[in-house]
């Protein structure tokens, strides 16, 4: 998330009028959405509790699916931005009152004033990537504190989901829900997300080669790993560098 996201669409959404179920996906576009009601929620195939301050982060691709109880509004922005994760739904809690300050301001600002909509836009996202990773860090199962103290210890090394599972003493399908439910990303989306996240502090605060990078990180082909920084942080090693 180092490149601010360009909001395309924003506003308040109005459901559970005609239909109590809808189903859709967003081919281009993230979605972030702030609920004030209750309903069921299904995301990739994977079903949420929706309560009254659940925030959501959906990439674009993602099939989703509500049951409403009724007449439902929601705080929404659909935006382009580089890079990918799984869908992620967590409880705002201490955050409710940022995210809906900063997601109504958004609102109102959009369209006439584009760039003041991206930035708050962007504060919040970060916002929710703050409470994403402590809401893991309350509710962590032990498998999933042991599983991704591993992966942190050897990112240069390959990581195999079948293989972790081995060494947690769970199986493969287990090991993918724990994953899914605490923090929010399958293990191989975890796995790319730290690798990316170690390459790019690397690349802006180390003079190491971006050969040693790619093989620090576990990606030595650099045309995967070129590949890989463009597709999750927008550009290449190179550009992420500052150099030509």
């Amino acid at each position: 998330m180092e490149m601010p996201p360009t909001v395309v669409n924003a506003g308040v959404g109005l459901h559970g009028i005609n239909s109590m179920r809808e189903v859709f996906v967003l081919p281009r576009h993230w979605q972030l959405h702030l609920y004030g009601y209750s309903a069921r929620y299904r995301a990739n195939g994977v079903d949420y509790d929706l309560r009254p301050g659940t925030v959501s982060l959906v990439p674009p691709g993602t099939t989703v699916e509500y049951h409403y109880q009724g007449r439902s509004e929601h705080l929404y922005v659909h935006f382009e931005m580089p890079g990918r994760r799984d869908p992620l739904v967590r409880d705002a809690g201490d955050a409710l009152a940022v995210l809906r300050e900063l997601l109504r301001d958004a609102v109102a600002s959009h369209p006439a004033s584009a760039r003041r909509s991206d930035a708050l836009v962007w504060a919040a996202l970060w916002r929710v990537a703050d409470l994403a990773g402590t809401s893991a860090d309350v509710r962590r199962h032990p498998t999933v504190e042991a599983v991704t103290r591993h992966i942190e210890a050897h990112l240069a090394e390959p990581l195999v989901v079948a293989d972790l599972a081995r060494l947690a003493g769970v199986s493969h399908n287990h090991l993918t829900r724990l994953f899914r439910e605490q923090v929010g990303e399958t293990v191989v989306g975890h796995i790319a997300t730290r690798r990316m996240a170690r390459a790019l502090h690397l690349l802006e605060a180390s003079t190491l080669s971006v050969s040693a990078i790619a093989a620090a990180v576990g990606i030595p082909d650099l045309q995967a790993f070129n590949k890989a920084c463009r597709k999750t942080l927008g550009a290449s090693p190179r550009r992420l560098r500052g150099t030509p």
